[in-house]
């Protein structure tokens, strides 16, 4: 079995969110397919040089690449719900009051946005 790439159109629609946790600011961007799926995510924290910034930067891309090699949101979300480190804490998203990491704060986003888990 082959992995194929479906890469997203040179002009794509986008959903941009802001959020903090403990305090730390970013904004979520996330690029969808013509359907409406998440094909790619990008994370822009205040602190730009930081060390978080650094890894969520690397986070994004290898997160963008599995959702455009075929990875489903849903999977991505069991994978990445619930990894704790720092910052954690309160958010400033009351559907998600709290998060146990930036990974595990866009987890929930997309599970409450584009998941479709059945519980």
């Amino acid at each position: 079995m082959v992995a194929t790439r479906s890469s997203l159109p040179v002009t794509r629609e986008s959903v941009t969110h802001k959020f903090a946790i403990a305090r730390h600011e970013g904004y979520l961007t996330i690029g969808l397919y013509p359907d409406g799926r998440p094909g790619e995510i990008f994370i822009k924290m205040a602190k730009e040089g930081s060390t978080i910034s650094g890894m969520c930067q690397a986070f994004c891309r290898a997160f963008s690449l599995a959702l455009q090699f075929g990875l489903s949101v849903e999977e991505a979300v069991v994978r990445f719900k619930g990894m704790r480190f720092e910052p954690l804490g309160i958010t400033s998203n009351p559907d998600i009051p709290e998060a146990q990491s930036i990974v595990d704060y866009v987890a929930r986003y997309l599970e409450l946005h584009y998941g479709r888990i059945r519980r």
